[in-house]
């Protein structure tokens, strides 16, 4: 599964822009550049199969301009985590005062769920190398948990208790989870932020028949 490492989409910034001396000119949009090449190779070949350098030569830059960007060539699958839990967290903590916290967390995977629909042929090429790599698979797992741990802060900030808030937390990213695999699933008809919703639902469903 990989949900919270999509990779959110982010305006244009200087260090977006850099100019690599050895190639003698400048190079727009390079982070772009090298997530497209990246998806690629790791689809055409294999995540483990593709090199750093065969990634930069694909973008039509350096190494050391990858290596600007980018940790290592497991970051460009999740470099968008960070954009997507504080995407999450704010709008928990904007939700109106009066909202239950189960309410509040729906609130904001409607919000990321907008979000992520805008980029629904990147998350299916990230769905496609995550699934098929265990070491990727097992980190994804470590920023769901991360992600799930945000979300309960948030909900703490809002005067939620625990162990409520955890709870609650938890419960949001396995909605997020399920309806994310349901989305990848389901092709072009899907619509994420409905998917979300009607995972929630179920969710309450099943708990007040409980």
């Amino acid at each position: 599964m990989s949900v919270t490492a999509i990779t959110v989409p982010h305006l244009m910034s200087a260090a977006d822009i850099g100019y690599d001396q050895a190639m003698g000119r400048w190079e727009p949009d390079a982070r772009g550049r090298l997530e497209h090449a990246a998806l690629e190779l790791y689809i055409e070949r294999g995540f483990e199969q593709t090199t750093v350098a065969e990634i930069a030569q694909r973008a039509g830059l350096t190494e050391r301009t990858f290596f600007r960007h980018f940790t290592d060539k497991r970051e460009v699958l999740f470099r968008g985590a960070a954009s997507l839990q504080e995407l999450l967290v704010n709008t928990i903590a904007s939700a109106p005062d009066a909202s239950a916290p189960l309410d509040a967390v729906s609130i904001a995977l409607d919000a990321a769920g907008a979000l992520l629909q805008e980029r629904r042929e990147s998350a299916r090429q990230r769905q496609t190398v995550i699934s098929a790599n265990p070491e990727l698979q097992e980190r994804e797992l470590i920023k769901l948990a991360s992600l799930a741990s945000a979300l309960a802060g948030a909900l703490r900030r809002r005067g939620v208790t625990e162990p409520g808030a955890s709870l609650t937390a938890e419960a949001g990213v396995a909605v997020f989870k399920i309806a994310f695999e349901r989305w990848i699933a389901e092709g072009d008809q899907g619509d994420l932020p409905q998917l979300m919703r009607d995972s929630l639902h179920e969710l309450r469903v099943v708990t007040a028949r409980g």
